[in-house]
């Protein structure tokens, strides 16, 4: 029997191959969406553009798919930049130096990051849906020079900032991980995988 295949609905490579790695312990084959398909995220919350993305990815590759959309939400700034934080300034340099002029001298830096997970089968209906959720707070400089959001995130519960994550802590402590693993039992028994 060859494996069944599931498509993860992103063009972003360091994201197809986090999921990726999160699901190798099922017999599955993982692709990453066609080069050409590109979802414009219209939705007004993260799970309406991880459906938008995952709907997308299923009917073009007739194989199930999943989805994700996250972002960072600071309880100072009301949880912005949240759903738009992809789009919060025009690049990591940008968005980070945004971020802590808002952020200015405040003690209160609370915020998470949030990720919620779509899978949905190849007719492109939706199966489950799962958020996960890493809290933490932004720091007032960069801890660590790749990433954007993730130099300035610290996880109390890591003692380092989300950047500096290892892979297995990213699946158990990472809002995506969490995504995963809530996931992980619903995908395994829909597209009878184990």
């Amino acid at each position: 029997m060859t494996n069944q295949i599931l498509t993860i609905a992103s063009g972003n490579p360091t994201k197809v191959s986090e999921i990726s790695e999160m699901l190798n312990v099922l017999k599955l084959e993982v692709k990453k969406q066609p080069n050409h398909l590109n979802v414009e995220e219209t939705g007004l919350s993260y799970f309406e553009n991880a459906l938008l993305k995952a709907k997308a990815a299923a009917k073009e590759t007739n194989t199930w798919a999943l989805a994700d959309d996250s972002g960072l939400e600071v309880d100072f700034l009301d949880g912005r930049p949240g759903i738009y934080s992809a789009r919060y300034a025009k690049n990591k340099h940008e968005k980070i130096k945004k971020l802590l002029k808002e952020l200015g001298e405040t003690p209160y830096r609370s915020a998470r990051f949030i990720s919620c997970m779509v899978l949905c089968n190849p007719e492109g209906e939706l199966i489950k849906d799962s958020t996960g959720i890493c809290w933490g707070e932004i720091l007032k400089e960069i801890d660590y020079p790749k990433g954007e959001f993730e130099s300035i995130f610290w996880v109390k519960e890591a003692n380092c900032v989300y950047g500096k994550l290892s892979q297995s802590q990213l699946s158990k402590i990472g809002s995506r991980g969490k995504a995963a693993r809530n996931l992980a039992p619903f995908l395994k028994k829909a597209m009878g995988v184990y």
